[in-house]
C-alpha cells in the first residue's frame, strides 16, 4: 500500500465530514509523531499491533561484489519491528 492508498482509504472510511485534505494532515502527523517518537524514546509500542524499536547492528565484513574485496562495514543504528502476538497469528 502507497502513502495515497492509505489517505484515499481513510479518507473513504471518514466519509464526507472529513476532507481528503484534512486526512493527508492527519496521517502525516502521524507518522512524524511516530518518528520523533522513536528517536527520543529509542521505541514506540501501538497495542495490539507492534513496537518499533532503534537495534544496533555491529561491525560486519562484506564483500564487494564487483571486485570480490573484503571491506569493513560500520556499525549502523536502524528502526526494527516487532508485531503484537495477535497480529502476528492473524498473517498466518
Amino acid at each position: 500500500m502507497t502513502k495515497a492508498e492509505l489517505i484515499e482509504r481513510v479518507s473513504k472510511d471518514a466519509g464526507p465530514v472529513v476532507s481528503k485534505k484534512m486526512v493527508t494532515f492527519m496521517v502525516e502527523a502521524v507518522f512524524e509523531h511516530l518518528h520523533k517518537a522513536i528517536r527520543k524514546d529509542k521505541r514506540f509500542t501501538y497495542p495490539g499491533f507492534g513496537t518499533w524499536a532503534i537495534k544496533k547492528r555491529k561491525a560486519r565484513k562484506g564483500r564487494n561484489p564487483k571486485t570480490g574485496e573484503v571491506i569493513l562495514i560500520a556499525p549502523t543504528r536502524t528502526v526494527a519491528f516487532k508485531p503484537a502476538p495477535n497480529f502476528k497469528a492473524s498473517l498466518q
